[in-house]
C-alpha cells in the first residue's frame, strides 16, 4: 500500500482529513469533516488508511528530516553517529548531539512530536470512519489502523515517556488531553487487536499478525517483562515466515526490499513517476556524501570512531570492554593525495557494510579516497555512512529532488528478523538462559561468517581487510556476561539503524556510555566540544510549543525547570 502513494493522493487526503500537518497535532478530526457521502464507505476508509501509512516516514510539508521515520537524527545523540557536515550547519541539531543545549524550544523536538501525533490522528480517523459503517465488515482495516497507532504511540512513549493518549473518541470530543504517563497498556491493546484480527500476510509494506506479534514482543522488552517477551518472540522465530537474508547487505539495498528478513518496514520509492521523487525517504535527504562518487548531498550522518573501533575482534570475537582502548587507523586530516594504509588488525566483516572507510570499496563505487569525499572531516570525522546510501548499479533506488537533496528509494526496516533474534536473546539472557541467548546470537553471527565479504578494489580475489569473526562457545558466553554480550551484538548488527539511543536509555546507561564516548572520541574529532550527559537526557523534554497549544499538557519532571 505504501509504495503506491502518489503526491496527488496525499493532496486529496489532506482535503479529506480537513487539516494540514500543523493542525494535526493534538487536534481532532472535526465532526462532519468526512461529510462527502461518496467517502462514507470502504473506499473512504482505504484512502484514510493510505494516509496513515503514508505518514510513517514523517513526511508531510517539507520539514522532513526532523520527523524522519528512520530516527536518524536520534542516532546522532549516541556513540555511533555524528551529525556530519560542519558544526554550524543545522546548529540546533549540533546542540542536541553534543548535549550542550536541549532547549524545549528546539524544533527537532517539536516537529517529531507533531509528526507522531499526526500519525495517531490519522489512525483515529480510519477507526472512527470504519466504526460508523455497518454494511461491510471493516475489522481488518481497523486492525491495520490500530497496529499503526500502536507504532506511533510506541514512538511517543519511548521518546517522551509521559505523553497524552488520544483515541478515536478523544480525537473528536476532547483533543486537549493531559499527560497520561507511559502508554504501555494502550499500546499493548492495539497490538493485541492487530494480532487477533490481521491475517498472516497482506503484502509488502502492510501490517500483519506476525509483525504485530514481533512488535508486541518489543513492547514487553521495553517494560522488562522478560518472560512475556521471550514467549511471543520465540513464537515469531519458530513459527513465523521470517529468516535472515543470506547476505547482510541485502537489508540495505534495492535487491533485498521486502525480503525474508523484513518484519515491518517503511516503504520508499525513487524514480517511480511521482513528482520530484515524492515517495522517497525525504527525511534522509541530507545523509549522503557531500563529495564522492555520485555528487550527492549533504554530508550528514557519519559513523563515529567509536563505532569503527567496536568492530575490532580477537580470535574472531568482539572486545566489549576494551575495544576503545585504541583506535583503528583513520585518515582524519590526511589529504586524499597523501599515502594512507587501512587498519591491518582483525575486524568483524560487518564494519565494511556499515562504515565507509578510506582505502575500502564504497558500496561498489570504487575505493573510498578519503578527505575529498567527506564534507567536513574536522567537525565530523573521517567516515561515511554505508547502510542508508546508494549502491552502485541500483539507479532505481536513487532520487534527487529540486535543490539537489536526496530522496532515496531504500526502505527503512522498523523491525527486521535479526532484531527479533537479538530481542529474544536479550530476554533469555535476562532470565538466566545463557545457552538459549548464545544460540540466537550465534545465529546472527553465523550469517556474518557466511556472507560475502568486501573485496580489495585492486585485487578483487582478496578481502579488503583482515576479516575475522567466530561463534561464541559456552566458555566465552556465560550467565555472568550474557546480557553484556547480547547488548554488544546489537551495537554491531544494528548500528546506524535507529536503535542505539533507545537501547541506551532503556538499559539506563546513557550518561555512563556517552560521557565516556565524548572523552574517547575527541582523540579523533578534535573540534568535539560537549556538555555533560545527565540522567534526564534519557527522556526528551516535551516541546514548549506543544504545551502552549494544549493547556492540560505538562512538562516532563526531568525538564520542568528548562527553558
Amino acid at each position: 500500500m505504501q509504495k503506491n502513494i502518489k503526491i496527488f493522493i496525499l493532496t486529496v487526503l489532506s482535503a479529506i482529513i480537513g487539516m494540514g500537518c500543523s493542525d494535526e497535532f493534538l487536534k481532532g478530526t472535526q465532526k462532519g469533516t468526512l461529510s462527502d457521502e461518496s467517502l462514507q464507505n470502504e473506499t473512504g476508509v482505504d484512502l484514510l488508511l493510505t494516509a496513515a501509512y503514508s505518514i510513517l516516514d514523517g513526511s508531510v510539508d517539507g520539514q522532513n528530516r526532523e520527523r524522519s521515520g528512520d530516527n536518524w537524527w536520534i542516532d546522532v545523540l549516541t556513540d555511533e553517529a555524528h551529525k556530519g557536515s560542519t558544526n554550524g550547519d543545522q546548529a540546533i541539531l549540533h546542540d542536541l548531539q553534543t548535549y550542550s543545549n536541549w532547549s524545549t524550544s528546539n524544533n527537532y523536538f517539536f516537529l517529531k512530536w507533531e509528526g507522531l501525533y499526526a500519525g495517531v490522528n490519522r489512525c483515529n480517523a480510519v477507526i472512527n470512519l470504519a466504526n460508523s459503517i455497518t454494511d461491510v465488515d471493516l475489522t481488518q482495516k481497523i486492525a491495520e489502523a490500530r497496529f499503526l497507532r500502536g507504532h506511533f504511540n510506541f514512538e511517543l512513549t519511548r521518546i517522551w515517556r509521559n505523553v497524552p493518549y488520544i483515541d478515536e473518541i478523544a480525537t473528536i470530543e476532547n483533543p486537549d488531553v493531559a499527560n497520561n504517563g507511559p502508554l504501555w497498556d494502550e499500546i499493548e491493546a492495539d497490538f493485541q487487536f492487530a494480532i487477533t484480527n490481521l491475517p498472516e500476510d497482506l503484502g509488502p509494506g502492510r501490517a500483519n499478525s506476525w509483525a504485530a506479534k514481533a512488535y508486541m514482543g518489543k513492547v514487553h522488552l521495553y517494560q522488562e517483562e522478560w518472560t512475556n517477551a521471550e514467549t511471543i518472540l520465540d513464537d515469531v522465530i519458530n513459527n513465523g515466515p521470517y529468516d535472515l537474508n543470506a547476505e547482510f547487505v541485502d537489508n540495505f539495498n534495492g535487491a533485498g526490499k521486502n525480503g525474508i528478513e523484513v518484519v515491518f518496514s517503511i516503504q520508499h520509492e525513487a524514480n517511480d513517476g511521482a513528482t520530484n521523487n515524492g515517495n522517497g525517504n525525504k527525511g534522509g535527504e541530507l545523509n549522503f556524501p557531500g563529495g564522492g562518487p555520485y555528487g550527492s548531498c549533504c554530508g550528514f550522518y557519519q559513523p563515529t570512531q567509536d563505532l569503527a573501533n567496536a568492530f575490532k575482534t580477537t580470535g574472531g570475537l568482539p572486545q566489549p570492554n576494551t575495544y576503545n582502548n585504541s583506535d583503528i587507523d583513520n585518515d582524519y586530516g590526511v589529504a586524499s593525495a597523501d599515502p594512507f594504509t587501512p587498519y591491518a588488525g582483525e575486524l568483524d566483516p560487518r564494519i565494511d557494510y556499515t562504515v565507509g572507510r578510506r582505502g575500502i570499496d564504497y558500496n561498489g563505487w570504487g575505493e573510498h579516497v578519503g578527505f575529498d569525499w567527506v564534507r567536513a572531516q574536522a567537525d565530523a570525522g573521517p567516515y561515511l555512512p554505508k547502510k542508508n546510501t546508494y549502491k552502485a548499479g541500483e539507479d532505481n533506488t536513487r532520487g534527487t529532488a529540486g535543490w539537489g537533496q536526496q530522496v532515496p528509494g531504500l526502505h527503512y526496516n522498523v523491525i527486521r528478523f535479526a532484531d527479533v533474534l537479538l530481542m529474544a536473546a536479550e530476554a533469555k539472557a535476562e532470565l538466566g538462559d545463557a545457552a538459549g541467548a548464545m544460540a540466537l546470537v550465534n545465529r546472527v553471527r553465523q550469517r556474518a561468517i557466511d556472507m560475502t565479504t568486501v573485496k580489495d578494489v585492486a585485487n578483487p580475489t582478496n578481502d579488503a581487510a583482515n576479516y575475522s569473526i567466530a561463534l561464541y562457545t559456552a566458555t566465552d558466553f556465560t550467565a555472568a556476561n550474557a546480557v553484556e554480550l547480547v547488548r554488544f551484538e546489537r551495537k554491531l548488527e544494528l548500528a546506524m539503524e535507529g536503535h542505539r539511543y533507545f537501547d541506551l536509555t532503556r538499559w539506563g546507561i546513557l550518561p555512563e556510555v556517552m560521557n565516556e564516548f565524548f572523552t574517547n572520541e575527541v582523540r579523533t574529532v578534535s573540534t568535539l566540544v560537549t556538555g555533560t550527559v545527565q540522567d534526564r537526557h534519557e527522556v526528551f523534554p516535551i516541546p514548549l510549543r506543544a504545551i502552549d497549544v494544549a493547556e492540560n499538557l505538562t512538562q516532563n519532571p526531568e525538564w520542568s525547570a528548562a527553558q
